[in-house]
């Protein structure tokens, strides 16, 4: 996993991304929906509770994946 902050067009941006298996393209839509989960023991509610959070605060997050190779999260917020 690797984690990087940087400053673009006055926006703080984080940009999370790994080398992991990514998420099929179908579920890409899902995953940020409440209670949706691949998992046997999982709530479904890590990634909806991220993205009401970093909204609320007037930010945005935006995922990109590819199956096999990886997946990266950016999220970015307003610094003005």
């Amino acid at each position: 996993v690797q984690v990087v902050l940087h400053e673009q067009d006055r926006k703080a941006v984080v940009v999370i991304s790994d080398d992991g298996q990514g998420i099929p393209q179908e579920m890409i839509d899902k995953i940020f929906v409440p209670n949706f989960t691949t998992k046997k023991s999982g709530s479904g509610l890590g990634l909806a509770v991220v993205r009401q959070g970093v909204e609320q605060i007037g930010g945005s997050i935006d995922v990109q994946s590819e199956v096999d190779k990886g997946t990266k999260f950016t999220i970015r917020f307003d610094i003005s």
